[in-house]
């Protein structure tokens, strides 16, 4: 497989998101790549490891988001070559509520040999859970998890 670039990489997985091919998506991590999420709340998970556990977690997440567009792609370069800082909105809607919703991101992406290494994702659970049509369920969950 031809190396690409960090952007170029992440520039797929935009690609692949909006084709709904998130077996496609798994393969852009290494074998042992990371995935963070470190603002993830309620039954989200803060990490996962590895390209099977990737896979694993975004089957069917095109049954619940119908990402249709990303704009305001922003990429900031840092002083390691392999390492990004992304910026950006995805537009869509929620499947299992047909609502409207847009979520802000900011990534930061480090790839060996044009696989993902690691990929920490920082957005808002609230916005997310609210696009989702799962708010009152992440209230619940942090609301209980505060009261043990």
């Amino acid at each position: 497989m031809p190396s690409r670039t960090s952007e170029e990489t992440f520039r797929r997985l935009l690609e692949l998101l909006l084709a709904k091919d998130m077996d496609a998506i798994a393969d852009l991590w290494a074998k042992h790549g990371t995935a963070e999420f470190p603002f993830a709340a309620g039954v989200s998970p803060r990490q996962l490891t590895g390209r099977e556990a990737i896979r694993n977690h975004l089957a069917g997440y095109a049954d619940l988001m119908d990402v249709q567009a990303i704009q305001t792609v922003t990429v900031h370069r840092t002083d390691q070559p392999d390492t990004i800082v992304v910026e950006f909105t995805a537009h869509g809607r929620t499947v299992t509520t047909d609502e409207p919703y847009q979520l802000d991101y900011i990534t930061v992406l480090t790839t060996h040999l044009g696989l993902i290494t690691r990929y920490r994702d920082y957005w808002n659970p609230l916005a997310a859970a609210s696009a989702a049509g799962t708010l009152l369920e992440l209230l619940g969950s942090l609301r209980s998890q505060a009261t043990r």
